[in-house]
């Protein structure tokens, strides 16, 4: 299907080097899809770990629960499919 854009008001189709660079520009955004869906995992995973920092205080001592889930979110970045499907762990309570 034919691109068109838009110059001085007038509806003007891509040349063949438009389209070539359009496709191109949209192939590369597709084949990255994935390092943007490993990036906003790792986003998550980190502000949920840096809001449970405060457990490795030398003061407080941290609970196996605490350690699991904190391991369970390291860990995330190697055992998710998907960021539809994934199964964030449960914050133990305190």
């Amino acid at each position: 299907m034919p691109r068109f854009k838009m110059v001085n008001n007038e509806i003007i189709q891509f040349t063949a080097e438009e389209e070539e660079a359009r496709d191109a520009e949209e192939k590369a955004w597709a084949d990255g899809a994935s390092d943007r869906e490993i990036n906003d995992l790792r986003q998550r995973r980190n502000q949920l770990l840096a809001n449970t920092d405060w457990m490795g205080n030398s003061d407080v001592t941290m609970s196996t629960d605490w350690k699991t889930y904190r391991q369970e979110l390291r860990d995330i970045t190697k055992t998710y499919k998907s960021l539809d499907t994934v199964k964030w762990p449960t914050e133990p309570t305190l």
